[in-house]
């Protein structure tokens, strides 16, 4: 299902919209599979299911758009979900409010998804305080986001 899920996102019509960014979000999918449908998966299969999905986009986008469109790939560890989006931004101005670091390498990214056998729960015993930051620039940990180029 996740597959299917994941190559249905080429079937819909970008929202590209550089002077109204807020009208992008519209791209973005969360994607989830229980515990026994990751264990049937291998990441190979979810990344290739991606690459197929970008090439798609990327003729959707072609000659249509100036400008940066960018695909992009990240797993939400809270929610337990892999989560992708497009829009008209180059890859350092992603529209995160949290630090993170592009990366080419998808393959951890989707494996963190499907080795997470509670997705979106975090074990009593595991949970960490957190200390209030005496600096207010004080950035949390970066997260991995695979970026993808659509513009040819």
């Amino acid at each position: 299902m996740l597959l299917k899920e994941i190559r249905a996102i080429a079937g819909e019509t970008l929202v590209i919209s550089p002077n109204d960014q807020d009208a992008e979000h519209a791209n973005t999918n969360w994607l989830g599979a229980p515990p026994h449908e990751r264990m049937g998966l291998s990441a190979d299969e979810v990344v290739a299911a991606f690459e197929e999905t970008a090439e798609l986009l990327r003729d959707q986008v072609a000659g249509k758009h100036q400008g940066p469109v960018t695909f992009y790939v990240w797993h939400d560890g809270q929610a337990g979900q892999l989560r992708c989006s497009a829009g008209s931004c180059p890859h350092d101005k992603l529209p995160f409010g949290s630090p993170y670091r592009t990366t080419s390498d998808l393959h951890s990214i989707v494996t963190e998804f499907l080795v997470d056998r509670a997705p979106g729960a975090i074990a009593w015993g595991q949970l960490e305080p957190v200390p209030i930051p005496s600096d207010p620039a004080a950035e949390a940990d970066e997260f991995p986001v695979w970026v993808c180029d659509l513009q040819p």
